[in-house]
C-alpha cells in the first residue's frame, strides 16, 4: 500500500493513493473547500429506537480555580450507534473488522456521490438500485475501484426533527420506521464489483427504514466494508472530485463509534 498522505509543498496539497495508483487524487487546498459532513453531538441527537439513552454531557468544572485560572471540563456518554457514527463490519458480521481494526486508508479515499432526492421525494422508503449506480456510471464513469460510496437523499433536512426524519418516534419502536437507504442488491453490486472501501448515506442506517432483515448492514459487513450514516451536507459535493476523511473514535472491540467526518471538495 502506497502513502496516504504525502508532504504538503508549499502548505497547498494534499495527496491521497488508495488501491490502485491510478487512482491517485491530489488536493489543492488554496482551490478547494472543506465540507463538515458530521451533525454535532447533543440533547437533540438522534439514536436508533431501540437505544436505551442519548448523549449525555455532564459539566464537571467550568470556571477558576484555586489557582486562579480558568478550566473547563465535561463528561460524555453516548451508544455506539447514533448521530454521525461510523458501523464496523463486526456490527453484523461475525469475525469481522471491529471499530479499531478498520484500517485509516479504508477510511481517506476518494469519494463519490450518488442523488436520489427526485426519487426519495417521491418514496420515503426508497432503495437504491444497480439500475441507479449504472445511470451514475453513464454519466459520470465507472465508480472506481476502492472509493467511498456516499448516497445523497436530501433526508438530513429532517434533522433533528426525529418523527420526519425516522418515520416515527414511538421510544423503542422499529416497526414503522421510514427512510430511504441504498437497496441490498446495489450494495452486493458495490462491495462485488466495486470493491468500494466505505459506504455511507444521510439517513439513520445503510438499510431502508421497513427493513427487518438488514441485508445491507451484513452485505457490507460480510466483506469487511464499514457503513457511515446519519451524515449531513452531501448537497455540497460533487458527484466526483471530492476526498472524504472519516474519523471515528478508536474505540477498542467497538461494534461502532461516533465520528467526523469530512470532505475536500474543489470550490
Amino acid at each position: 500500500m502506497r502513502r496516504l498522505l504525502t508532504g504538503i509543498p508549499c502548505a497547498l496539497a494534499i495527496a491521497a493513493t488508495v488501491l490502485r495508483p491510478a487512482a491517485a487524487q491530489t488536493i489543492d487546498l488554496a482551490s478547494s473547500k472543506v465540507v463538515d459532513l458530521s451533525h454535532p453531538y447533543d440533547a437533540n441527537t438522534i439514536y436508533w429506537p431501540t437505544e436505551p439513552t442519548g448523549f449525555q454531557l455532564k459539566q464537571e468544572h467550568k470556571g477558576f480555580t484555586k489557582g486562579g485560572f480558568f478550566y473547563y471540563s465535561n463528561a460524555f456518554c453516548s451508544p455506539e450507534h447514533g448521530g454521525t457514527h461510523i458501523d464496523a463490519p463486526m456490527h453484523f458480521a461475525e469475525s469481522r473488522w471491529t471499530n479499531s481494526d478498520i484500517p485509516l486508508d479504508r477510511l481517506i479515499r476518494p469519494a463519490v456521490v450518488i442523488d436520489v432526492t427526485e426519487k426519495t421525494a417521491k418514496n420515503a422508503d426508497y432503495a437504491l438500485a444497480p439500475d441507479d449506480i449504472a445511470a451514475w456510471e453513464e454519466k459520470n464513469g465507472r465508480i472506481p475501484d476502492g472509493a467511498i460510496v456516499l448516497l445523497r437523499t436530501g433526508w438530513s433536512a429532517r434533522w433533528p426533527d426525529r418523527k420526519a426524519y425516522l418515520g416515527d418516534d414511538a421510544p423503542g419502536k422499529v416497526d414503522n420506521l421510514h427512510f430511504p437507504s441504498f437497496g441490498p442488491e446495489a450494495a452486493a453490486l458495490l462491495v462485488a464489483e466495486r470493491h468500494v472501501s466505505l459506504i455511507g448515506v444521510d439517513t439513520a442506517s445503510v438499510d431502508i427504514g421497513p427493513s427487518h432483515d438488514f441485508l445491507v448492514h451484513r452485505t457490507i459487513g460480510a466483506a469487511n466494508v464499514p457503513g457511515l450514516e446519519n451524515l449531513t451536507n452531501l448537497d455540497q459535493l460533487p458527484a466526483t472530485g471530492a476526498l472524504v476523511i472519516a474519523m471515528p473514535m478508536k474505540i477498542a472491540q467497538g461494534s461502532g463509534a461516533p465520528a467526523r467526518v469530512i470532505a475536500f471538495a474543489p470550490r
